[in-house]
């Protein structure tokens, strides 16, 4: 059996650029590719359970990589050739309780 190991995604990281005239901060999004993203389907538990949190539906969980330090809450995501978008709370697991190489997970709903 060999080693596990995840799919390159695109991740959609926001960079403020300035603020409007309200002071609010303006952002654009600028890909960014994260290696080693492991992407299953999101279980049907997992779906009721957000779907009642946050009135969306998970399509897939993607494990992030140890030491990625990149935002993934309220992120867009590209993979399989579509794009996504993350919601909820990023799952974090003490990385040295984690036995593989993934402590991190967040659902994503389909986007666009």
């Amino acid at each position: 059996m060999g080693k596990i190991t995840g799919i390159t995604v695109t991740l959609y990281e926001k960079q403020q650029t300035g603020v409007d005239g309200a002071h609010r901060p303006i952002y654009k999004e600028v890909p960014v590719k994260v290696d080693n993203v492991i992407v299953y389907p999101t279980s049907s538990d997992d779906i009721v359970t957000e779907t009642d949190l946050e009135g969306k539906k998970a399509v897939y969980t993607l494990c992030i990589p140890k030491g990625d330090t990149h935002n993934w809450e309220n992120s867009v995501v590209e993979f399989f050739d579509h794009k996504f978008k993350s919601f909820g709370f990023v799952q974090e697991f003490q990385e040295e309780l984690v036995p593989l190489s993934w402590n991190k997970k967040v659902l994503v709903d389909r986007y666009g």
